[in-house]
C-alpha cells in the first residue's frame, strides 16, 4: 500500500454507526458494565476513543508503537524529561527551541537533573560529551531557527552503545519527511500545534516510543500527570494529519523558492535552509528526509537587531506571529519572541544572531510571498522572479 493510501486509511470508520470521520467522544467518564468491568474506557483523563484515535494514527505514521497525545508541545517534552530521575544528565542539541531550554533549565534542574549543550551536527561532540550520568540524548533535526542538520543514525549508534536514550524533536520535518524512529531514535517528540495540525487552530503535543516497554512509561506519566489533550482538539488533529503530505509538499516548494530568492539577494547576508546546496549538512538532510521543510531563515547585510525588526514589522503577508507549520505564511524575530527565554550569550554562540529572522513558508502562491519579501528588504532593487515549477521529492509516509 502507498502512503499516502494508507495515511487516509489509518484513520478509522467508526464501527458502531459507520460514520467516516472519527467521532468526537466529548464525555469525561463511561458507564461500567460492573465495577473494574468497561468497553475500554472508564475516564477520559486515562483514555479517550478520540484520543485513541489519534495516537494509534501518529504511531503508525512515525512506524513506533505506542503513541500518546498531550496539551502541547511543551507537556509531551516534560513527560519524556519525567523518565529520568535526579542525578541523570541530558546532552541536547545547542540550538534548542526556547520553552524545551526553559523547561530544563528553570523547572528541572533544581530537582537535579543537568544539560549538556552541543553541537551535534558533528557527531564527535555527542560522543565526547557522554558521561556516566548521561541518560538522555536530545536533538532537534532541522533545529529551531537555525536549521541545523544532525545525522539522527550516528547519533542513534553514539546513544546505543552508550545505553542512552535517544530522542529526536520532529517537529519541523513531521513524518511526512524524515522517520526518526527507523534511523535509530527511541523517541519522536511533536509540537503537534505546527504542521501534523497545519492551520494554526489547536495547541497539541505528541509522543511515539518504538519500545513498548518506554511506551507505557510514557502513558503511565500521561495518566498520572494529567496534560492530556481533549477529544475535539484530537479530533482537529486528525482532520490536520490527513492532508499532511499534500501540505508538507507545497510548502517544501514554496520554501525552496523563497530560499533561493533570499540567497541571490543583495541585502541578505545568510540564508539558512537545508535544501540549498550551500548548506553545511545539505547532503545530511538529503539522505535522512525525502523533503527540507517549510521554514527559511535569514539575516540581512544590515546586521543589526533593530533592522530586523523593522523588516519584521513590515511584510503584508507573511504575519508576525509565534508559532509555524501552517496554511498562512508567519514570521518571527526569535531573540525577541520565540527564543528569548534563551540567555543572549547562549543563544549568540549556538548560532541565534540578534537580527535572524525566521519564516515559516506557507501554501500561499510563491510569486507573491517573494514579492512581499522584496519589496520590504532595505534599498532593494527589483530581481525578476523566474517562474520557474519546483517538483520536490514525494513525501513518503510508508
Amino acid at each position: 500500500m502507498r502512503s499516502n493510501t494508507k495515511l487516509i486509511h489509518s484513520v478509522p470508520v467508526d464501527e458502531l454507526t459507520g460514520a467516516i470521520s472519527v467521532p468526537i467522544y466529548q464525555t469525561s467518564t463511561f458507564v461500567q458494565e460492573a465495577p473494574g468491568i468497561n468497553r475500554g474506557f472508564d475516564y477520559s483523563r486515562t483514555n479517550n476513543p478520540t484520543r485513541a484515535s489519534l495516537e494509534n494514527l501518529i504511531a503508525i505514521l512515525e512506524e513506533g508503537l505506542v503513541g500518546a497525545a498531550f496539551g502541547s508541545g511543551l507537556a509531551a517534552i516534560d513527560a519524556i524529561v519525567k523518565l529520568l530521575k535526579s542525578g541523570d544528565e541530558i546532552i541536547a542539541v545547542d540550538d534548542i527551541y526556547g520553552g524545551a531550554f526553559r523547561l530544563f533549565c528553570q523547572v528541572y534542574e533544581k530537582f537535579g537533573i543537568t544539560v549538556k549543550y552541543v553541537d551535534t551536527t558533528e557527531a564527535e561532540n555527542v560522543f565526547e560529551a557522554i558521561g556516566p550520568r548521561t541518560k538522555l540524548i536530545w536533538i532537534e533535526t532541522p533545529t529551531n531557527p537555525t536549521l541545523k542538520i544532525t545525522d539522527i543514525e550516528a547519533i542513534g549508534k553514539i546513544a546505543k552503545a552508550n545505553r542512552c536514550l535517544f530522542c529526536v524533536d520532529n517537529t519541523f520535518a513531521s513524518p511526512a519527511l524524515q522517520k526518526p524512529l527507523s534511523l535509530g531514535a527511541d523517541i519522536v517528540v511533536h509540537s503537534a500545534t505546527k504542521y501534523l495540525g497545519g492551520h494554526s487552530d489547536l495547541i497539541a503535543g505528541l509522543v511515539v516510543a518504538k519500545d513498548p516497554d518506554i511506551g507505557q512509561k510514557i502513558k503511565f506519566i500521561q495518566n498520572a500527570s494529567g496534560a492530556i489533550l481533549g477529544p475535539f482538539d484530537s479530533w482537529l488533529l486528525i482532520r490536520g494529519i490527513e492532508t499532511l503530505p499534500l501540505r508538507v509538499k507545497q510548502h517544501c516548494a514554496n520554501a525552496q523558492l523563497v530560499a533561493e530568492f533570499l540567497e541571490r539577494h543583495p541585502e541578505v547576508n545568510k540564508v539558512y535552509y537545508p535544501g540549498l546546496p550551500a548548506h553545511r549538512n545539505h547532503t545530511i538532510a538529503a539522505r535522512q528526509a525525502t523533503g527540507f521543510g517549510g521554514i527559511v531563515s535569514f539575516t540581512l547585510v544590515n546586521d543589526t537587531e533593530k533592522a530586523a525588526q523593522d523588516f519584521a514589522a513590515r511584510t503584508q503577508l507573511f504575519k508576525l506571529a509565534e508559532s509555524l507549520g501552517g496554511v498562512k505564511s508567519l514570521l518571527c524575530h526569535p531573540a525577541s519572541m520565540t527564543h528569548k527565554s534563551i540567555p543572549a550569550q547562549k543563544r549568540r554562540a549556538a548560532g541565534v544572531a540578534d537580527s535572524l529572522i525566521r519564516l515559516s513558508v506557507g501554501l500561499e502562491d510563491a510569486e507573491d510571498l517573494i514579492k512581499d519579501l522584496e519589496q520590504n528588504l532595505p534599498g532593494t532593487q527589483k530581481l525578476e522572479f523566474e517562474n520557474q515549477h519546483v517538483e520536490p521529492r514525494v513525501a513518503a509516509i510508508d
